[in-house]
């Protein structure tokens, strides 16, 4: 994939478990050359092997901890160190506080504590963080979902697409939105909970929060279980006078 333009990949977009055809959330974000994997949930490494090899991945990044968005970095670290991926470094990782040591925890398996660092050059996100990743810079903002969470702006060329990760609708997702060519975003409530709180987006918050951010187009991913993703875009369409599409799994979209 040697493309300049800037492009989306989708993985999967399963929550909060993988389908038969539809692994957890995970996207490959590529620009002239550059590839990086953007969350990594089960399923996902499989699906990223069909574009890019471990050893010509250029960065990782985890919007947050959930299973469902990270656990395919537990295989990826023996892939990375005890099986046949030759790196001539490790793979940057950015990803929340206290992601090296949560991954360590369930990897050692005695005393002596697994090597994460040796297969992860691990970078902790903060909020407002900026990035260099080859042909892209690469935004994160700390997001609304009741832990450290992240959502991030990928830009390159001009060309701008935002990932909303899992986040209630929250000022800092629609400030980093602001007039971007894509918004993928979130969509996993059927409705507002009653008194709880919010951590997630409905099909018509997503369509409020690309309009506010004057989003180019929305794609929503991360549909829950109680809606399909037909009755999610027709409910962001309705908020939302832009294109919306679905993250289905292996589509991709050309962003600008």
């Amino acid at each position: 994939m040697t493309s300049d333009l800037l492009r989306l990949t989708v993985l999967g977009s399963a929550t909060p478990y993988a389908s038969v055809d539809n692994p957890c959330s995970g996207y490959l974000v590529s620009s002239g050359g550059t590839r990086v994997w953007v969350d990594a949930g089960s399923g996902t490494l499989a699906q990223l092997q069909r574009h890019v090899r471990l050893d010509e991945l250029d960065a990782i990044w985890i919007s947050h901890l959930h299973a469902d968005h990270s656990a395919d970095l537990l295989t990826t670290y023996y892939a990375l160190l005890y099986a046949d991926v030759q790196r001539a470094a490790p793979v940057p990782l950015y990803g929340p506080p206290g992601i090296a040591d949560r991954l360590a925890r369930f990897l050692t398996n005695t005393a002596t504590r697994s090597p994460v660092e040796s297969a992860f050059d691990v970078h902790e996100l903060e909020d407002g963080q900026q990035a260099r990743v080859g042909a892209l810079t690469v935004t994160s903002r700390a997001v609304a979902h009741g832990m450290p969470a992240f959502a991030a702006r990928f830009e390159a060329e001009g060309r701008s697409l935002v990932y909303s990760g899992d986040t209630a609708p929250c000022a800092n997702l629609t400030q980093l939105a602001e007039g971007c060519d894509v918004l993928l975003c979130e969509a996993d409530s059927d409705r507002v909970p009653d008194g709880d709180e919010r951590v997630h987006h409905t099909p018509e918050d997503a369509g409020d929060t690309a309009g506010a951010a004057r989003a180019g187009r929305l794609i929503v991913t991360h549909v829950g279980r109680s809606l399909t993703p037909r009755q999610a875009v027709a409910r962001a369409s309705a908020r939302f006078g832009g294109p919306v599409d679905h993250a289905a799994p292996g589509a991709a979209f050309p962003v600008g």
